[in-house]
């Protein structure tokens, strides 16, 4: 069986293998090359270089952007089902040629091909019609040879119980939703007298950072790279206005992270604002404040970025006194370095740095890299506005595709990485489930800690004390 690479060895500098393709035509069987370099081509021209025969396999960087962009246009199914078809095609032909030997070449390369997308893109076969598609041919390339059941029978395993784990994380996710409660609600059933704060579950910034990085690449692990397309799929004005593949439920895992985002920010918000004296608030930011630089250090710019969110949310900075009683030089440098000026021009200098790091690794934890995630999904989506998926010819823009494969492809070296730091389950819960304040509660409780500055802040604060305390 060919070997798969792993992902970083995908893709070179310039976004795609520059060794790829060996025609030195301009264009060939509705393909259309520029320096050996796919450019673009006919939908059916793609899929036929999709699928491998007797003398030729697909390289891995075409296989692995031609299956993330091609939801654009057909759902997956669709193209399974027409692979199915030519490979069932090409093996007629090997069957009928007089030599076993080409039977033996073709039959791994099928099942190969089969094994990269179920490696690959594993949540595709929740569609039971492509679960079907693969078992039939699947079926058909094993029913050779021992050596061929064997694979096939690994290649099934191993998707099934990918697909296992993900309904699994799901449950634990939708458990989570069910049980998330404001935490003013919780108040006004417990006195704050017996309610703890975080500092009282994991009083070690470091500990907390590590905790929070075991919480990241959990969830970066279940992101399936087509989430990325799919979060953008709309209809295709060349395509007869027919609606291209678009299902929200396909970027349940994306949309997941970003809500952990926006929980973590409101967690941080809520630690901050919760107590009484100013001395322990204060102590609380610049508890906060060590655990984002540990989260810089180790590589973890989501959770970063997150706590300084939260910190820089409204009813935070306005706490006056409080931050006043803050040694803020350390906050001051975090903040610079995820400065959105210039297009984040600190953050990404430092996200390559991480990512060189990540390349030279000697040890699982330098390996580290998540990156600020709305950040990632913004520059994908402009790249995906910023070009056509059709030329004025009709060809798809293959061009485009590498660029956004290329972005993909790192992102799924990352979202590999093993957590090296000890799981601290009392932690992790309490991030994970502990209820936080809305953001009214939040103004709410920062009025209370510091009272309003002038009038608009005034009635505001009235009006917060009457609808969510039921006070006048």
């Amino acid at each position: 069986m060919p070997q798969t690479p792993p992902f970083s060895a995908m893709f070179d500098s310039s976004g795609y293998n520059r060794n790829l393709y060996q025609s030195s035509e301009d264009s060939c069987g509705g393909l259309c090359y520029h320096d050996n370099n796919l450019l673009s081509g006919s939908l059916e021209a793609l899929i036929q270089h999709l699928v491998p025969n007797v003398e030729y396999y697909p390289d891995r960087t075409y296989i692995f952007t031609f299956l993330l962009s091609s939801r654009l246009f057909m759902h997956p199914y669709e193209l399974m089902a027409k692979v199915c078809h030519l490979c069932v095609e090409h093996q007629r032909l090997s069957e009928g040629d007089s030599d076993k030997n080409q039977m033996r070449k073709i039959t791994p390369k099928i099942l190969q091909l089969l094994t990269e997308w179920t490696e690959t893109f594993p949540y595709d076969f929740r569609d039971e019609r492509m679960m079907r598609n693969l078992k039939d041919l699947a079926h058909r390339m094993a029913s050779g040879e021992e050596t061929y059941r064997k694979n096939v029978q690994q290649m099934m395993q191993c998707l099934i119980r990918k697909l296992a784990a993900l309904s699994q994380y799901e449950e634990v996710l939708a458990k989570l939703s069910s049980t998330a409660t404001d935490r003013l609600t919780v108040l006004k059933t417990k006195p704050q007298s017996i309610q703890r704060d975080i500092m009282t579950v994991c009083s070690d910034p470091y500990t907390l950072a590590q905790q929070l990085t075991h919480i990241e690449l959990e969830r970066l692990n279940y992101i399936g790279p087509e989430e990325f397309v799919q979060a953008f799929v709309q209809k295709d004005p060349l395509d007869n206005d027919k609606t291209c593949y678009s299902e929200r439920k396909k970027t349940r895992n994306l949309e997941a992270y970003v809500e952990w985002f926006n929980r973590l920010s409101y967690l941080v918000a809520t630690e901050i604002c919760m107590p009484v004296k100013k001395k322990h608030r204060a102590r609380m930011i610049e508890y906060f404040i060590d655990v984002a630089r540990e989260c810089f250090n180790i590589g973890n710019f989501n959770s970063l970025m997150a706590i300084i969110s939260g910190m820089n949310m409204s009813p935070v900075s306005r706490l006056k006194k409080t931050w006043a009683k803050v040694k803020t030089a350390k906050f001051d440098i975090l903040e610079h370095q995820m400065d959105p000026s210039s297009n984040f021009y600190n953050y990404r200098t430092a996200l390559r740095g991480a990512a060189q790091r990540s390349l030279t690794a000697h040890s699982s934890r330098e390996k580290i890299v998540i990156p600020f995630f709305s950040l990632l999904i913004k520059d994908i989506y402009f790249l995906n506005e910023g070009c056509a998926n059709r030329l004025p010819n009709g060809h798809v823009n293959f061009e485009k595709f590498w660029e956004l494969a290329k972005q993909v492809s790192e992102f799924m070296t990352w979202k590999q990485v093993e957590c090296p730091f000890e799981r601290d389950r009392k932690v992790m819960q309490y991030l994970l489930s502990v209820p936080v304040f809305s953001e009214d509660a939040l103004y709410l409780a920062s009025y209370e800690s510091e009272g309003p500055e002038n009038n608009i802040e005034k009635d505001r604060w009235k009006s917060l004390r009457s609808s969510l305390l039921g006070r006048v």
